[in-house]
């Protein structure tokens, strides 16, 4: 897998010190990054910062599915150690939260997770004692395979955004785009059927004890600006397809392989990732839980009215989860 540079889009100072100020004046306004009435002062707030930063956030809008915003300083002492769980966190690297939550409302709509991390809007991706082989963020020996963000679920995210603090060891997070592969017409066509379930992974213990029939879905979807995918091999039960379609899917797997890269993320980045379009995962690394490890901040965000999805998805029960939103639509 060739470590590769992502497209980057510059931050210049303006767009950095709005952004940085404007999470500041939220933060001393609400007290707390997941405060419901700092959520909903987010549209307003957005309405102030620079253009620069609305240009740097225009939709992604190359066949490589993502980019990273470059321009925020971090003082890594400033930030303290890395927590060793996500549960421990509480309001470490705040700051970085609303900055997150900022750059989510200037690209769509911030949604959350009853059944995941308490409901919060961001997330704190750090390795884990004990959780060092799961197919989770908290993982780190194993790795973590290519897969679609909260692919189980019709209201997954369209982009997900993942906020560098801490990546002293440049552990790389994996890339791949859909629309870089070479798949046959044939493939292709065997993967738009829906075959087989994805099932919930391990970061929703409350959804994969849900009684309902699983739904099969496709793992190809043909939309107006290229194929997209739902994909999570980790999860989905691929015994339970006909040979062809599993043949098929065994050749998608092959072929994101093959146009896979490493992005080393620095301090400060942010990457943004079109989860209609581009598989994510992280190479294996070995965790010291000494408070310098890797360490991310991770957002979803709903981009309302994109037709990237079949019809189908409305109808499924998306294992009993609930997505939440940052504000009423």
């Amino acid at each position: 897998m060739p470590t590769c540079p992502a497209p980057v889009r510059p931050l210049d100072a303006a767009g950095a010190a709005g952004l940085t100020a404007t999470a500041d004046q939220l933060l001393a306004g609400h007290g707390h990054a997941a405060s419901p009435e700092l959520l909903a002062a987010l549209p307003e707030a957005c309405a102030q910062l620079p253009d620069s930063l609305r240009e740097a956030l225009r939709p992604v809008d190359t066949a490589d599915g993502l980019f990273v915003l470059r321009g925020l300083r971090l003082d890594d002492a400033e930030l303290g150690p890395t927590p060793g769980h996500w549960s421990s966190a509480d309001d470490a690297g705040a700051r970085w939260d609303v900055a997150l939550l900022l750059v989510s409302a200037l690209m769509g709509t911030p949604i959350a997770w009853e059944g995941q991390q308490d409901g919060r809007f961001v997330h704190n991706i750090v390795p884990s004692p004990g959780h060092e082989s799961e197919q989770t963020g908290a993982s780190s020996d194993v790795l973590l395979t290519p897969h679609t963000e909260d692919a189980f679920h019709p209201g997954r995210a369209h982009l997900l955004l993942l906020s560098c603090l801490r990546n002293h060891d440049r552990v790389a997070t994996t890339a791949a785009s859909v629309r870089r592969t070479a798949l046959t017409p044939a493939d292709r066509e065997q993967l738009t059927r829906p075959v087989v379930p994805i099932l919930p992974d391990d970061a929703y213990e409350e959804a994969q004890r849900f009684a309902g029939r699983p739904a099969p879905v496709p793992a190809l979807f043909e939309a107006p600006e290229g194929p997209t995918l739902r994909f999570d091999p980790a999860y989905t039960p691929l015994d339970r397809a006909d040979p062809r379609w599993r043949a098929a899917y065994r050749r998608l797997a092959d072929e994101l392989a093959r146009v896979s890269v490493a992005v080393s993320l620095e301090q400060g980045d942010v990457l943004v990732v079109d989860n209609d379009v581009v598989v994510h995962g992280r190479v294996p690394f070995t965790a010291r839980y000494d408070g310098t490890d890797r360490w991310l901040k991770r957002a979803s965000v709903r981009v309302e009215g994109r037709a990237t999805r079949p019809p189908a998805e409305r109808e499924e029960h998306g294992y009993g989860q609930t997505a939440l939103t940052a504000w009423p639509r």
